[in-house]
Formats: C-alpha cells, structure tokens, sequence
C-alpha cells in the first residue's frame, strides 16, 4: 500500500538524459522497503517483480504488481516505486518515440512467458548494444510488439480528487481491516448515501463496495509475500471467512494466494 513512513534503503534513479538505445534495461536486487523518491522521467518505464511485490504511487491512484505481473508507467507521469519485500526487479526504459501506441495512463500488465523470456535475454545485452539491423536490433523489435500486447489486469487502486472523500479513503487504505459502511462515511461527509455512492463511482469509477474490496485484497500481498498462513492474511485486511477471502481473492488476481505465491 502507499507508503506509511517506514521505508528501507532509498533506490538511487538512473542519471540519465537520454537513452542510449531505443530500449535501455536495469536489473535490480532490492531490500525490504526499498523505495525511490517521486519523479519523472522522458521515457516510459515498464517494470516487474520477478519475486516480490512492486507497487508504484502517483496522484492518480496507486498500482500494484505480484510476482510475473509488470507496471507501465507513461512518460512524464511523476511517480514512486516501493517494494514491501525482498524484491527481484526488472525495469525496461523505452523512447516513448518507440512505442507511439502506448496509453498516457499507469498500467497493470499480464508478462506472458515469451515476453518474460525474451526481457531475460535482452537484460543480459550491454547499454550500447549493436544496432543496424543485427540480432539485437531484432530483439529489440520483438519484445517491444510483445510489449504492446500484453493483457491488461485491474491491480490499480484509484484516488479520488474530492479533498474530504480522499481523507476517508486514505484512512482506510492505513486500516484496511477497519469496519466502515456507506452509512458512517455519508455521516461523516455529511451527504446522502446515495449521493456519496454517486460521488464515488464518479471519482473513482468503482463503487464504494469494489473500491473497499480491492483496498483489502491489495493490503493482504504483504502479509501473504511474507509467508503468511492465508487465514492471517484474511483477518488483516477484515474478512472474517477464509474461504470468501480465497474466493476474492482469486476474482480479483485470476488465482488463489496459494498459487500466486507459490515460489515461496
């Protein structure tokens, strides 16, 4: 979740003022806790947590990666990246000339196999590696269409703008085993319910029930990442039954925690 003050070591960023080739990679063995300080770059930047959980912070909302899913983060969109865990990383920088069909918004993608292979491969290739059309230039080529189709998922966690909708909000996310209703935040903001269940799906595009439910999921990767029996992981983040919790879970992640964290 968004970051509470108790960070690990801070991560150097990559003075860079340019890219040196079309596609530049960094390969990253990260501390618990690490973490960057919020900036913006000239380029895209797609990352994935080989092991660990990745979860990048902007002002639109904050998105999360477990083990084999990656983030893609738009040119210029000002962001942190932490990890909650030991993290295994892998970041591609690519010119944003190079990838003209890419969003202007933050993403959670699918790495498939083949594009998990084939950024494998190029992580091993040199900053400057050749060009004009030799082999690398063909790696190159192929793992940025690869790229380009990788699947989308919903691991993203949006804010909204309305200043005391955001405090509430932000509450839950620091407590996200805390019993909350649409009647206690319509009390405390002084509306309706209906008019706040409008005003939420408007700033968030979920409703209060969703955006509550994926607070409380995206909260239990930390605990399960750190090796956590999944009723633990259930009752941090205030469900009551494991088994609903295994169920959301698997709705929202397209597996259960047993087979996401596997490797551990």
């Amino acid at each position: 979740m968004p970051p509470n003050g108790q960070r690990g070591p801070q991560r150097a960023i990559p003075q860079l003022d340019a890219l040196p080739r079309p596609l530049y990679a960094r390969a990253e063995s990260l501390g618990a806790g690490s973490w960057t300080p919020r900036h913006r770059h000239d380029w895209v930047q797609f990352s994935y947590a080989i092991s660990g959980v990745l979860g990048v912070h902007t002002d639109q909302g904050s998105f999360f990666a477990p083990p084999q899913w990656g983030i893609w983060i738009p040119a210029g969109l000002e962001h942190e990246v932490m990890t909650s865990m030991r993290a295994e990383m892998r970041s591609l920088y690519v010119r944003r000339e190079d990838c003209p069909w890419a969003p202007d918004h933050c993403r959670v993608l699918e790495v498939t196999p083949l594009a998990r292979e084939l950024i494998k491969r190029f992580c091993a290739l040199p900053a400057n590696y050749p060009e004009a059309g030799g082999p690398e230039q063909r790696l190159v080529s192929v793992l940025l269409d690869q790229l380009a189709e990788l699947p989308e998922v919903g691991f993203s966690l949006p804010l909204p703008h309305h200043p005391r909708l955001l405090v509430l909000c932000n509450e839950l996310i620091e407590t996200p085993d805390a019993e909350v209703s649409v009647g206690l935040w319509s009390a405390r903001l002084g509306v309706s319910e209906k008019t706040l269940m409008r005003l939420f799906q408007r700033e968030t595009g979920l409703s209060f029930r969703g955006w509550r439910q994926r607070v409380r999921l995206l909260s239990s990767l930390r605990v399960l990442e750190d090796g956590a029996h999944v009723t633990r992981a259930a009752l941090s983040c205030g469900y009551e039954s494991t088994s609903a919790f295994i169920a959301a879970f698997k709705k929202l992640f397209g597996a259960t925690p047993g087979e996401l964290f596997r490797h551990h």
